[in-house]
């Protein structure tokens, strides 16, 4: 048969249990993602395209991953770099470029070259620009 607590140990008990509580509970909430507001058009832009001074940075900042963003003119470029992979081959996806209530939201995914491809013997450094229109929210990079 089970035993009656005492008052002390028993509360001693039950505020543990309250603090586990509250800390698993806090650990399950985790970051909210803001809704979507609407897509956001853009453009990737050719190595030859890069404004000069974002290219220098990019240089600078290639063997790691990296990302980014440049202010020119009227202009937004975004820029996500993966680092040194062992081969060339690789291409980068944007699957999703959209506005949220307060920032503007980019996701880019990184693809492996085809099992059948030519990928050569040197090392690759993977990056994209995007360009899009100016605008002050901030970028959040997923």
């Amino acid at each position: 048969m089970g035993k009656i607590l005492s008052g002390k140990r028993h509360g001693v008990i039950l505020a543990a249990a309250l603090f586990l509580s509250a800390v698993l509970m806090a650990g399950c909430g985790g970051e909210k993602e803001e809704a979507k507001v609407r897509d956001l058009e853009f453009t990737v832009v050719g190595q030859n395209e890069v404004p000069q001074e974002l290219q220098e940075i990019i240089e600078q900042k290639k063997k790691e991953p990296f990302r980014l963003t440049y202010s020119g003119g009227e202009d937004l470029y975004i820029a996500a770099g993966y680092g040194e992979q062992k081969t060339g081959g690789y291409s980068i996806a944007v699957p999703e470029l959209y506005l949220t209530e307060n920032s503007i939201t980019i996701r880019t995914e990184l693809k492996g070259p085809e099992k059948q491809e030519q990928t050569g013997s040197e090392c690759s450094y993977p990056f994209i620009v995007v360009k899009m229109p100016f605008m002050e929210e901030p970028v959040v990079f997923k």
